[in-house]
């Protein structure tokens, strides 16, 4: 599981900032209209920005995997 984190967090910090901050906001249950305020959008371009960034994050993380 700590593996598992750590893998997250590399990726993570890896993501450009506004994808990163979305991501991150989001985990720690801030509140959607706080967070299209941050990323100065409007909310309705949060669900868009959360699958884009979230393929980011899965691209990023199977480059990270080592191949056997």
């Amino acid at each position: 599981m700590a593996d598992e984190l750590d893998a997250r967090e590399r990726a993570m910090r890896r993501l450009p900032l506004s994808y990163s901050l979305a991501l991150r906001l989001r985990d720690a249950g801030v509140a959607p209209e706080v967070i299209s305020e941050y990323l100065a959008v409007e909310q309705a371009a949060l669900d868009g920005i959360y699958r884009m960034a979230e393929a980011k994050l899965k691209s990023l993380r199977t480059v990270d995997q080592p191949t056997l």
